[in-house]
């Protein structure tokens, strides 16, 4: 099936209608989804999925989606609620600029509900964590996609959380990291019966064997000593990075990244006996986005043309949340630990312009050699927990035990 960007947004546009997102298309493949294997490239489109029966609210499946206000969290709840089955727990920073956007957007009440959640500030998210695990909503808690990220790219001085990490890494990765196991118990129940999935939105951009990942300056996590010291004494010159060296705001967004890849596969490694399924994605290349608001205007106005005219890598804010959407819905994306990628807008450069099939189809694509370092996940993982303070219930502990008995893969 080929089809070209143009006529896939023409194509997902038609799905909703105007006014309350009722879904108008009929399932035409995909009721024997969850039979067949992750491994193969079924012919089921995210549009597919999206032919449900309204439920009410005390049976709708509850997502938990951080920074849901805008671009990518914002398009993958609208997708969610206009399925009539998902109820959006939309994590924020700003709750005011989520309500508005939610009646902007005519999400119905029972289809959402905001709650603050402010990433750079660890007590934050743990107040978050406390107030959603004592909420009528974890009743029916089935994802948590982790999405929220910063990114300061002509930054040459660093900035830190309240916690004094330097904001980037603090933001799109600590605070995800400690998230992600605050709610871990209450995600794993019944896992093994449900489909229960922990989502991190990554990067291409922290794939060093991509194209785009080869952009200087590149991700890598050097020695940790930056990671391993805290950040303490961090400036402009060493220590606010996770390998210590000089700051460089892109490379910190993309250090990041990879963190989010590699905790995920360790998350995977350690705790797919609880039934979660555990992955992290790239959604392709959203040039018209909130993530480059800190970017100069020039190049918001020049990227997008250059995705849309020159590499064909462009994807809409409304693809890109189908395609977010479909990881949480879809049976066939069960294998743990995967980087699911989308052929034409995700990091195949040549597939833009030779092979544009299957956009809707996820494929897990290989991370670079140091995103599938086990010893270095395991490393990220345990750094990572220190940092934020994260005191294990004794199910976890007992997890992490066994995990720890195994070797590193």
């Amino acid at each position: 099936m080929l089809q070209t960007s143009h006529s896939l947004l023409q194509q997902s546009s038609s799905v909703f209608t105007s006014n309350n997102g009722a879904i108008r298309r009929s399932v035409v493949q995909g009721a024997n989804a969850s039979k067949r294997k992750s491994s193969l490239k079924v012919n089921v489109t995210p549009r597919s999925l999206f032919n449900f029966t309204q439920k009410p609210a005390d049976k709708k499946k509850v997502v938990v989606i951080t920074g849901a206000s805008s671009g990518l969290g914002l398009y993958t709840t609208k997708a969610l609620v206009e399925t009539g089955e998902y109820c959006v727990v939309m994590a924020v920073r700003n709750p005011a600029k989520a309500e508005e956007k939610a009646k902007e957007f005519g999400f119905p009440a029972d289809a959402y509900h905001v709650m603050e959640c402010e990433l750079a500030d660890l007590d934050s998210v743990r107040s978050f964590a406390k107030k959603f695990l004592a909420s009528k909503y974890v009743q029916n808690f089935s994802a948590l996609i982790c999405n929220a990220a910063l990114y300061l790219p002509n930054a040459t001085v660093p900035t830190f959380t309240k916690q004094g990490f330097e904001e980037c890494v603090g933001v799109n990765h600590l605070a995800h990291h400690l998230l992600a196991l605050l709610l871990l118990d209450k995600l794993s129940i019944n896992a093994k019966n449900e489909q229960k999935r922990l989502i991190i939105v990554g990067s291409v951009t922290g794939n060093t064997n991509t194209l785009a990942g080869q952009v200087p300056p590149r991700a890598s996590l050097g020695d940790m000593r930056g990671l391993k010291t805290g950040f303490r004494g961090g400036d402009r010159n060493q220590n606010a990075m996770i390998d210590g060296e000089r700051f460089i705001g892109a490379k910190a967004y993309k250090d990041s990244k990879l963190c989010n890849m590699l905790d995920i596969k360790e998350f995977a490694r350690r705790y797919a006996d609880t039934g979660v399924q555990f992955s992290t994605m790239y959604p392709g290349c959203i040039a018209e986005s909130n993530l480059f608001r800190n970017h100069t205007p020039f190049f918001q106005w020049l990227f997008p043309v250059i995705q849309k005219n020159v590499t064909k890598g462009y994807v809409s804010e409304t693809e890109a949340g189908l395609r977010l959407a479909s990881l949480v819905i879809d049976p066939q994306y069960s294998e743990q630990g995967a980087y699911w990628s989308w052929k034409g807008g995700g990091d195949q450069l040549m597939d833009n312009y030779w092979d544009a099939g299957n956009r809707e189809i996820a494929f897990n694509n290989k991370p670079s050699k140091e995103g599938r370092d086990m010893e270095k996940a395991q490393a990220v993982f345990d750094y990572s927990s220190e940092l934020v303070g994260y005191k294990p219930t004794p199910t976890i502990k007992k997890l992490d035990s066994e995990a720890m008995a195994a070797p590193a893969r």
